[in-house]
């Protein structure tokens, strides 16, 4: 493991925080889904890409820490990880410019996506941090010189 990477234990702000964005911004886009005037098949077309972009953000945001920590990522699964997610956004936005809404409609879901995936990504290094800290963490009775 590559130690010149070190992480600190992320605090219980940071943490909070962190879920609240992913909590607040998946549940604000669907609530926002289920209150729209559009046919099913589009409210499925968007809830698939929440999913598919949630996805795609934390396979990226994974497969960057473990390149960071000298644990072999292959070239191929990296790239398709940026290709998923820049794909995730663009059909993103290419639906929200053909889309029948108004424009405040459009900002809502691009915002409430957009939070969607940072809470995704900040919740996934914080579980990531927490769970090397836990391996890091002195076991019964062992001293742990830093």
């Amino acid at each position: 493991m590559n130690t010149t990477a070190m992480s600190s234990r992320p605090t219980g702000a940071f943490v909070g925080a962190s879920w609240a964005a992913l909590l607040v911004g998946a549940a604000t886009y669907q609530v926002g889904l289920w209150n729209a005037a559009m046919q099913l098949n589009e409210k499925g077309y968007y809830f698939t890409l929440l999913m598919y972009g949630l996805f795609a953000a934390v396979s990226l945001q994974k497969s960057v820490r473990d390149r960071l920590e000298g644990i072999p990522v292959t070239g191929i699964y990296f790239g398709l990880c940026w290709v998923s997610l820049g794909l995730a956004l663009l059909l993103l936005a290419v639906g929200l410019w053909n889309a029948t809404l108004a424009s405040s409609e459009k900002g809502f879901y691009a915002m409430a996506y957009l939070l969607s995936l940072f809470g995704a990504v900040a919740v996934q290094k914080n579980v990531r941090d927490l769970a090397r800290f836990k391996d890091e963490a002195p076991q019964d009775g062992q001293v742990n010189d830093l």
